[in-house]
């Protein structure tokens, strides 16, 4: 696997306190990366700067940047820092054409149905409606999809293999696990193998430094 000129001390995180930045403070953890966290928290005045706006003009954490390179989206900056400083032993996109595109249809299933079209659902109008606006029946239709896409993660586990898509760990557990762990944080039911599946995958000590990394300095208790 190639890499890139730039070394992991290039690497700037930006971004703390929700699932989302989660992730790719796992994944550097995963990965065994040195970097620079710079622990903003969304909807705070930090997103505002022009420090922070010009590198991005959506104003979204997580974002990530390894010299002059920047990128957003947490699956995609996964995705970067498998390619860029994964190897054959750490990566976290496989490397065959099959296995890799089976990888991104988790992730690309986990963020459009579990993550927006579910959890951020309730996170907004449930745990910030003095944004949002209360919308009750919403978040109960939400956590009902939720639930109406559990079949398919049940199904995938049940293959009796320790990680969701074979013997190591993926960008798909990383995805997966954090929404697991949000929906249980709201009260969404999860099936049982899905509960086992993730106190096991959070039981590693990548994921405990992750959540060290992800953890505002001043927790404000934000959903």
């Amino acid at each position: 696997m190639s890499k890139q000129t730039q070394g992991p001390s290039s690497l700037i995180l930006w971004g703390v306190g929700t699932p989302r930045t989660l992730r790719p403070h796992w994944a550097m953890a995963e990965l065994g990366l040195a970097y620079e966290s710079r622990a903003i928290q969304t909807r705070s005045s930090a997103m505002q700067t022009p420090e922070f706006t010009g590198l991005t003009a959506r104003k979204k954490i997580p974002l990530l940047q390894d010299g002059a390179f920047t990128i957003t989206e947490s699956a995609a900056i996964i995705a970067y820092l498998s390619d860029a400083y994964g190897d054959e032993r750490t990566a976290l996109l496989p490397m065959g054409a099959q296995a890799r595109a089976q990888c991104l249809e988790w992730c690309f299933f986990v963020l459009s149905e579990l993550d927006a079209g579910s959890l951020y659902v309730i996170r907004r109008h449930q745990y910030l409606p003095q944004i949002y606006g209360k919308a009750p029946e919403a978040c109960a239709s939400a956590a009902r999809y939720f639930a109406d896409q559990m079949p398919s993660v049940e199904r995938q586990l049940d293959k009796g293999r320790p990680f969701l898509l074979g013997d190591r760990l993926s960008a798909a557990d990383i995805m997966l696990t954090s929404c697991l762990t949000w929906a249980a944080r709201f009260g969404v039911a999860i099936p049982e193998i899905a509960v086992a599946y993730a106190t096991r995958i959070t039981a590693r000590p990548a994921y405990a430094q992750a959540v060290a990394r992800n953890t505002p300095p001043a927790a404000t208790g934000q959903a």
